[in-house]
């Protein structure tokens, strides 16, 4: 571990907490949210009841709050047994030697769907379990197509035909055609990997090279320079779920969004449709950013073998998939199932989240998440405000990625 990464990481813990909780032989685990989902509530018991020597008790800590209390505890020598975290933080974890790998098995990768278990490996071993998964896809507004004299029920397959619907849109109905989030939040990076992984691009490959100057993001930015026009006014002013807001009340043609948002607008009287990503002139298939979480095991406790294995048996695939089909979950699923078939055949909006996996691609690993989020969110706004070309920004984005990687 760095000194300046554990030192400062320290200071954190010890300034807000008073006293570090003793180890011991429970399995501590912090659970981000306000309260315990009931299938894991359910399960949890099960495991105490049949493992009296090693209880998980799981401590509930606020969403903005949980991964920086998890680190800042390891970073002092009091780690918890496991946490909830962001998969996007794993590599930094693991060189910093703040959590052990969770190996899996050949058959326990083919039961994912492709490319989940690419989100929690480095240097060819995995470092988490993912336990929650999204992906995006395409809204519509089919009565501003009607107004705009596209056809409602034919949304667009392809980036050209995106910006070409936006701009109709525009130009006849004066609605912005489209909802392009660029404030600086993360979700304005995920917004714009969305894009990269609907035109076959990457970030940094598998040997960590950084690859973002490349002829496929380099269409991704063009193309976003694009339809910036037909966008919402000011996008450097709105974060997704504020983009998400706009397009709930009616204002903007299209989004690219979570599975939640249809839930939000069943209780509209917009009429719209949902469909996979539109796809970059180097795509192979549709795409999408792959997001999970993953929960971690923490190095120094004496107890990661039984945190390994509970972390495994919470995220099985019998028990996970009933977390994920919980009514309040939203979540994608992370194995092809038949309750998965069950699902898209009950509710059909669903198809475009699970068919853009295939040819989706992770959250790149860094060493320093932070640092490639605030690279990618200054390149895309370079590019929507006009203050830099999309090659000119592509190349400078990838020259300060490489103290990151």
């Amino acid at each position: 571990m760095t000194t300046l990464f554990k030192r400062s990481l320290i200071g954190l813990a010890l300034a807000g907490s008073t006293a570090l909780p003793a180890l011991a032989e429970d399995i501590s685990w912090i659970y981000c949210g306000d309260r315990i989902d009931g299938v894991h509530e359910k399960y949890i018991a099960e495991w105490n009841t049949a493992n009296p020597d090693f209880q998980v008790k799981p401590e509930l800590v606020g969403w903005a709050q949980c991964q920086d209390k998890a680190t800042t505890l390891a970073a002092a020598g009091s780690p918890v047994g496991l946490a909830y975290v962001g998969s996007r933080t794993l590599k930094e974890f693991a060189l910093n030697e703040l959590i052990v790998p969770v190996p899996m098995t050949e058959e326990e990768k083919a039961a994912y769907y492709p490319h989940i278990v690419d989100t929690v490996t480095f240097q060819d071993n995995q470092w988490g379990v993912p336990v929650a998964f999204s992906t995006k896809a395409l809204y519509w507004n089919k009565d501003l197509f009607k107004a705009a004299g596209l056809d409602p029920e034919t949304p667009p397959k392809t980036w050209a035909e995106e910006i070409e619907f936006a701009k109709i849109i525009k130009e006849k109905t004066g609605t912005p055609g489209y909802g392009l989030s660029a404030k600086t939040m993360d979700n304005t990076m995920h917004q714009f990997l969305h894009w990269i992984y609907t035109n076959n691009g990457k970030v940094i490959d598998a040997e960590d090279n950084i690859v973002l100057d490349s002829p496929e993001n380099l269409a991704a930015l063009q193309a976003y320079k694009d339809i910036t026009p037909y966008s919402v006014e000011g996008a450097t002013a709105y974060e997704q779920n504020e983009m998400r807001a706009i397009f709930l009340d009616g204002k903007v043609g299209m989004l690219q969004a979570s599975a939640g948002t249809a839930t939000r607008l069943a209780e509209t009287d917009i009429n719209w449709g949902v469909t996979t990503l539109p796809l970059g002139p180097s795509a192979t298939g549709p795409g999408t950013l792959l997001i999970t979480d993953s929960l971690v095991v923490f190095a120094g406790t004496g107890v990661e073998e039984k945190a390994t294995e509970f972390a495994k048996y919470i995220t099985s695939p019998d028990i996970q998939i009933q977390y994920e089909m919980s009514p309040d979950a939203g979540l994608t699923p992370l194995r092809p199932r038949p309750e998965v078939e069950e699902l898209v055949k009950n509710t059909p909006f669903w198809k475009p989240y699970i068919d853009g996996i295939e040819y989706g691609g992770p959250e790149p690993l860094f060493t320093d998440y932070k640092g490639l989020q605030n690279v990618m969110i200054e390149m895309v706004q370079s590019v929507v405000t006009g203050a830099a070309e999309p090659q000119a920004a592509l190349t400078k984005a990838a020259e300060a990625l490489e103290e990151y990687k």
